[in-house]
């Protein structure tokens, strides 16, 4: 793509800021629209009408940050974020006193960072406020798009819009456009009109409320601040991540059935609930917030969203949620949407055709956005069960022993190619599933040959059988 050509992007969160940051170190101009009012005031409503899940930021977002950023900008929005040294999982003992076990992400001392939404999205757009190529559009709403003609229509809904009647209507042209406005994109719907798109939207049985457990009396965080804290209970779960100003973001994920209970129920059940379930949790919200958090905040479905194509010839891609919406149980949405953005423009750099970029970019993004979409919805049973059974804790500290004393293997647990390493999502599935077998293959011959002498011939056959099926990833 020559200079001076206009990039169009729609939608002003972290993933579409980035990709106007990509787009505007590349001489483009670079026009934002976005439907909300400026994200960076206290007063803009967000669309679910409540803070989103707080978010993980591992390697692949910091990676595509990285590659856009200068160290300067980089540090500052690093130093917006609160590191996650593993999970904190919260149970009641046998004798029901309050039992807590820290399980680390990773032999290598390597972290997730909590980060808020908006301090992250704030930096980014203040930076990009100061760049002579990029204009912001706010309180835009795409109407229409014409992706042969390459024209776009949106309403300018402000405060001068007319009570009655329809807002004012403007027509833009661009070179290409860049849909990153979230789950119920307005791009990805006027795409399907020209695109032969596959679509595909799975509500999962999990409605989500968010909780606020506020710092100590002293100021101070009320649990540990470098654990992501997970309160398991089966087929529901309570989830709390760190704030900078030593709050936590928490949540409630569980099955509709269960919500539909709570919300039928007295406030005492509510409570009871939670005492029953997610031990101490009372103690650091009071029952009368717990309640009133429960009534108050919205209680909201979680989709799966998966199409393909992710563009049309040379005139429109869709990246982040627009293309693929995931359940944030990996905490891999934004991280896999900053990705997408660096997989893009890399592509871009790489042919000065425009549409074979955008093709080369679908073509490798649709099956490891896919791929990612599925470990997300299976870690949601590892996180609210999994991570409590015995069979889990053994194969982590087997694969976890195995990749730190023998590194040559090349073996790692599939947590931490995902969240500590730039590796294509596809390809972690694959080397997963093969050592999946090779343990499996191992523990039963290791059951079969206990009774001669297996505790001695177990690492032996772990590192010929693990050699065998690693060389052929």
């Amino acid at each position: 793509m020559a200079e001076k050509k206009k990039i169009v992007i729609v939608g002003a969160g972290p993933v579409g800021s980035l990709a106007a940051l990509y787009a505007s170190s590349r001489g483009y101009e670079v026009e934002v629209y976005e439907l909300r009012g400026d994200l960076r005031n206290a007063e803009t409503t967000p669309l679910n009408f409540t803070k989103s899940i707080n978010l993980a930021l591992s390697e692949r977002g910091i990676n595509a940050l990285r590659s856009a950023a200068d160290e300067t900008l980089l540090n500052r929005l690093l130093a917006q974020t609160i590191p996650m040294h593993g999970r904190m999982i919260h149970t009641r003992s046998a004798t029901g006193a309050l039992s807590q076990q820290s399980q680390l992400y990773d032999v290598h001392g390597r972290f997730q960072r909590s980060v808020d939404r908006g301090g992250l999205n704030d930096i980014l757009l203040d930076h990009l406020d100061s760049l002579p190529n990029v204009t912001f559009f706010f309180q835009h709403k795409l109407t229409g798009a014409d992706f042969r003609q390459k024209k776009a229509w949106f309403e300018v809904m402000n405060k001068s819009t007319p009570s009655s009647g329809r807002a004012r209507e403007i027509e833009i042209d661009f070179d290409l456009l860049i849909g990153a406005d979230g789950a119920h994109s307005a791009a990805r719907f006027h795409m399907m009109k020209f695109a032969r798109m596959n679509y595909q939207q799975d509500y999962i049985d999990c409605l989500w409320c968010e909780f606020t457990m506020p710092p100590t009396a002293s100021n101070e965080f009320a649990i540990h601040p470098n654990r992501l804290h997970i309160w398991p209970a089966g087929n529901f779960m309570f989830i709390a991540l760190p704030n900078l100003d030593k709050s936590f973001v928490c949540t409630l994920f569980g099955p509709v059935e269960l919500f539909n209970k709570l919300e039928a129920g007295s406030d005492k059940e509510l409570v009871s609930m939670f005492d029953k379930h997610f031990p101490g949790v009372s103690t650091h919200i009071r029952p009368v917030d717990l309640v009133a958090q429960f009534k108050r905040n919205p209680h909201l479905p979680l989709v799966n969203i998966k199409c393909s194509p992710h563009h049309y010839g040379d005139s429109v891609v869709i990246i982040g949620d627009a293309a693929n919406a995931m359940v944030p149980f990996y905490g891999q949405g934004m991280n896999a949407g900053l990705e997408s953005v660096r997989v893009l423009f890399a592509k871009l750099d790489e042919s000065q055709n425009t549409a074979q970029a955008l093709a080369a970019y679908t073509e490798e993004r649709i099956t490891d956005a896919h791929a990612i979409a599925d470990l997300a919805i299976a870690n949601y049973i590892e996180m609210r069960s999994s991570v409590t059974s015995p069979f889990y804790k053994l194969r982590k500290y087997i694969e976890e022993s195995l990749d730190k004393y023998l590194p040559a293997l090349g073996w790692a647990t599939q947590y931490s190619r995902v969240s500590f390493s730039n590796m294509r999502y596809s390809e972690v599935i694959q080397r997963s599933r093969r050592q999946q077998f090779i343990l499996t293959w191992i523990l039963r011959s290791s059951v079969l040959v206990g009774l001669y002498g297996g505790a001695t011939i177990l690492p032996y056959l772990l590192s010929r059988r693990s050699q065998r099926f690693l060389g052929r990833v």
